[in-house]
């Protein structure tokens, strides 16, 4: 019977599951080095990431993505909240006890040109996880890595050469090569295209959709680029001065945002089709994002959001299901259906 099997993908549990998370970077003054405040970079978190699916984060330079991207990879310590991978909390383990988790939790990082060490060969750098780890893969470490070459479109003959040789592109591949070399499960990607040239931003992106189908791969995809998360992503999660603000799937997220942040960014997203552009409202936010320093109180987008009144500058508005599966943080959210279910529905 089809009926009873529905709710069994909502009761299994997620791959990845965060509550609370924050990460506060703290200031310190004079000799003595005494706390005069701190940059809350990441401020209460709450999503889950279900294996197999991509979860996009989307956002303006400074929301807080890149840090909650090292969070969930245990590259940074957080302030408060847990991060639960398979069922484990990974919140606060140390190097030791991340060691064996390294082999499931990856990351794929922005600049392929800083991230490649310039004085190693591709097959030492794709090879590194595996003296790491202390394991030799079958037919021996040479043989796996030129078969990762080959996986992610390089040439395994290539092998020895040096990451100056490379184009932009070509680096980010064997970034991702690298990424893969231990058979993850999670793959964190913070901006992996943006530092590309457009010309080749489609064909990693479409290589990344590729190796998902073909290795089961659970994907965080970091970005800024409404156009690039739209292709890839399940879900999405929209971020705003620290905090998620929206979090929905993608079509329901393009065809009928709730939150008037997430409307202003799809308003700046380009339009090819003059006709579609001419009949779009383009939304200019004015001012600039707060300084994570000091937050604004209240609902952090009140400073700039058209539609703020007096309790948006009061009271901060919680993370709702405003819709099955859509979770809305507004006061006052976009064209909200009146038979929205504020409570209960499930996210």
């Amino acid at each position: 019977m089809s009926i009873p099997k529905q709710p069994a993908p909502a009761a299994a549990e997620p791959l990845l599951k965060v509550e609370g998370l924050v990460k506060h970077f703290p200031i310190t003054k004079g000799l003595l080095r005494r706390q005069a405040g701190a940059v809350q970079a990441v401020d209460g978190l709450d999503f889950e990431v279900r294996a197999g699916e991509t979860l996009g984060v989307v956002g303006e330079s400074g929301c807080g993505k890149s840090t909650m991207g090292r969070l969930i990879t245990r590259l940074l310590e957080p302030t408060a909240g847990t991060i639960a991978f398979d069922g484990r909390d990974i919140s606060h383990l140390g190097v030791a006890g991340m060691r064996p988790m390294r082999r499931d939790i990856q990351m794929i990082f922005q600049d392929p040109y800083s991230s490649l060490n310039p004085r190693h060969t591709v097959g030492t750098i794709v090879g590194a996880p595996f003296r790491l780890q202390g394991i030799t893969p079958e037919g021996g470490v040479k043989k796996e890595v030129q078969r990762l070459l080959e996986l992610v479109g390089l040439n395994p003959e290539h092998y020895n050469r040096y990451p100056h040789e490379f184009s932009g592109g070509q680096r980010q591949r064997i970034g991702i090569a690298r990424a893969l070399a231990l058979k993850p499960r999670l793959v964190v990607a913070d901006e992996p295209v943006s530092a590309l040239d457009v010309s080749i931003q489609a064909q990693v992106v479409n290589l990344l959709d590729d190796l998902q189908d073909e290795l089961g791969l659970t994907y965080v995809i970091i970005a800024h680029d409404l156009s690039v998360i739209r292709h890839v992503s399940d879900r999405i999660a929209v971020m705003y001065l620290g905090k998620i603000v929206e979090l929905t799937d993608r079509s329901s997220l393009y065809a009928a945002p709730l939150h008037p942040y997430t409307k202003a960014l799809l308003s700046a997203v380009p339009v090819p089709d003059p006709r579609r552009r001419a009949r779009r409202e383009r939304i200019l936010l004015t001012g600039d994002v707060p300084s994570p320093i000091s937050p604004p109180p209240g609902c952090r987008f009140h400073t700039r959001c058209w539609k703020a009144t007096e309790v948006c500058k009061q009271q901060e508005p919680p993370l709702t299901a405003l819709l099955p599966g859509h979770r809305v943080a507004c006061h006052h959210p976009e064209e909200a259906p009146t038979e929205a279910v504020r409570e209960g529905a499930p996210a």
